[in-house]
């Protein structure tokens, strides 16, 4: 690791925050699985509380504030001192456009019907409520820039019905003048650009009738380091307007709900070669268990098509027997790298916001939500991306701030995305839709209670299969069910096949033991949780 620029890192965050750096023992001491001891108290005589909505895309919580001692994420660890981290928190669906869709409205996958990055939520559900579109219904100024709903998953204007006024698009909003617009959205790196260009300029002398469509299908390096400034690149872009929009929404006279969505850690990993320096390429931890686990259904994984859509000479993609991604230790090690480069890099975007947002003098008054849209494998079971019932894919990061909340709190209780809508409600004193899915977790937040349900709920499917999965504090139970949701009567009959894991026993995964004769009564009492929740589903969505 390069000594100087953490070192550099550390003193922005001093200059951010204005407290010290971050002591991740001392911390990990002093946040535990108790609710908060005090939170905001919002009453008639105080104004509206506003809600900075930040979102990061692909972020797994491979944090400092989540225990990772590897990485370098001192803005996002100060602000966890003073806000409550969700350390069980499962999305509805590792993708994108599905987890979005099932977040921002508070319902699950089977019921927008959002289940790939094709399907326009209002497409099938005209009439569906939006976070965003129901506080604007209550008197608030919505804005947003970035990546909140996948934009595969809304209408052109990225969800017109949510926004007070047009949200910015990534590709609208300024870019460093003297680098322009990344090439293809991603790359500032020269040799990368030149050889883009000078593929376009040979697709266009064959009279190849989509010469960037070509290039990307032969040509789309899954990283790269350059010498870039943060705002060359689209996440610092978004920061700056980010920004702009808490400076505008500071002089309104009405609460405000602004949504900043970053794209990093997503693929392609590119960032200024700084943020790259931050890791020393000989200690990269590479995922310690790459196999099936014993006794798992082949469906549960997949041949990380993904990553294997970004094209560069130097990578060689080789499936196995099973149809798993085999690669080498350096380019494990190099994805790795990436990744972890590219959190950092989008560490000091978010730290760049709240940084404003205090500036502003409006952290006083704003409930600040930080989450990522699902996890992401980095080479364990062999899996790269996300698109699994897994830990490393279904679980992601949620921290939750609100004025004069005295101390922080760790929650290790089961959560999930589809509580967001009824938290925010809760938090803010509006009214909660009846027909969320979700529960509020202002009782954790507020330290009534440590737990609001016994189980998270995930799911993904396999062709006509779908496999739902069922978190509680220590197990996880998936179970795939043929030719059927979950609005549909489900019986054991449905089953195709069961997966049961301990992750205290076995954190990596690797045994199913649905089988194991010493967890027949785990298995009876997870599949009791499951059918409850099947059941609950065909009756609250029968028409």
């Amino acid at each position: 690791m390069n000594n100087y620029y953490k070192i550099l890192l550390v003193l922005i965050s001093f200059t951010l925050f204005n407290c010290s750096s971050v002591n991740r023992n001392k911390k990990n001491t002093d946040i535990t699985d108790k609710p908060a001891e005090k939170t905001l108290a919002n009453t008639s005589n105080q104004k509206p509380l506003n809600v900075l909505f930040i979102a990061v895309d692909d972020l797994k919580p491979d944090l400092g504030c989540y225990g990772d001692t590897y990485a370098i994420t001192p803005h996002l660890d100060q602000f966890a001192e003073k806000a409550v981290v969700f350390n069980n928190n499962m999305c509805q669906w590792a993708v994108c456009g599905p987890s979005r869709a099932s977040l921002l409205t508070g319902k699950r996958p089977d019921y927008t019907k959002v289940r790939d990055l094709k399907t326009r939520m209002r497409d099938i559900n005209p009439d569906i409520v939006s976070i965003p579109q129901y506080f604007k219904q209550n008197g608030y100024l919505t804005m947003g820039v970035g990546k909140i709903y996948d934009p595969r998953c809304v209408d052109e204007n990225l969800d017109k019905p949510s926004w007070s006024v047009p949200f910015y698009k990534e590709w609208d909003i300024p870019y460093n003048k003297k680098y322009g617009k990344p090439v293809f959205g991603y790359y500032q790196n020269p040799k990368i650009k030149n050889r883009i260009k000078e593929m376009l300029t040979q697709a266009n002398a064959k009279g190849i009738k989509n010469p960037q469509l070509y290039v990307r299908k032969h040509y789309k390096p899954p990283y790269e380091i350059s010498d870039a400034p943060d705002d060359a690149y689209v996440d610092g872009a978004i920061a700056n307007q980010g920004m702009k929009l808490l400076e505008t929404a500071a002089k309104q006279d009405k609460p405000f709900f602004v949504a900043v969505g970053f794209k990093r850690p997503h693929l392609p990993f590119v960032a200024n070669k700084k943020y790259w320096d931050l890791y020393d390429p000989d200690k990269i931890p590479l995922a310690k268990y790459q196999e099936m686990s014993i006794g798992g259904p082949k469906l549960a994984y997949h041949s990380s098509n993904e990553l294997r859509s970004y094209k560069d000479d130097t990578i060689e993609y080789k499936l196995d027997a099973n149809n798993l991604l085999r690669l080498d230790r350096k380019t494990q090690k190099k994805l790795i790298h990436g990744y972890y480069a590219c959190t950092s890099f989008v560490d000091v975007q978010v730290g760049k916001v709240l940084n404003k947002l205090k500036e502003l003098g409006l952290d006083k008054n704003t409930i600040v939500i930080i989450w990522g849209d699902h996890g992401w494998h980095l080479g364990d079971h062999s899996l790269w991306n996300k698109h699994s019932n897994f830990e490393q894919a279904t679980r992601a990061p949620m921290l939750i701030y609100t004025p004069n909340n005295i101390k922080p709190a760790m929650i290790n209780s089961p959560t999930e995305f589809v509580d967001i809508f009824p938290t925010l409600c809760d938090l803010t004193g509006l009214q909660i839709p009846d027909n969320l899915d979700g529960k509020s977790l202002k009782p954790i937040i507020d330290g009534t209670t440590s737990k609001i349900k016994n189980i998270a709920v995930s799911e993904i499917s396999r062709g006509k299969k779908t496999g739902y999965s069922f978190r509680n504090d220590r197990y996880r139970y998936t179970v795939w069910i043929n030719k059927k949701v979950s609005t549909d009567p489900i019986y054991e009959t449905d089953i195709f096949a069961e997966e049961l894991y301990d992750y205290v026993d076995d954190p990596l995964e690797k045994i199913n033991f649905v089988k194991n004769p010493e967890y027949q009564k785990i298995l009876k009492q997870m599949k009791k949780e499951a059918f409850s929740f099947f059941k609950e589903q065909y009756v609250k969505n029968k028409k």
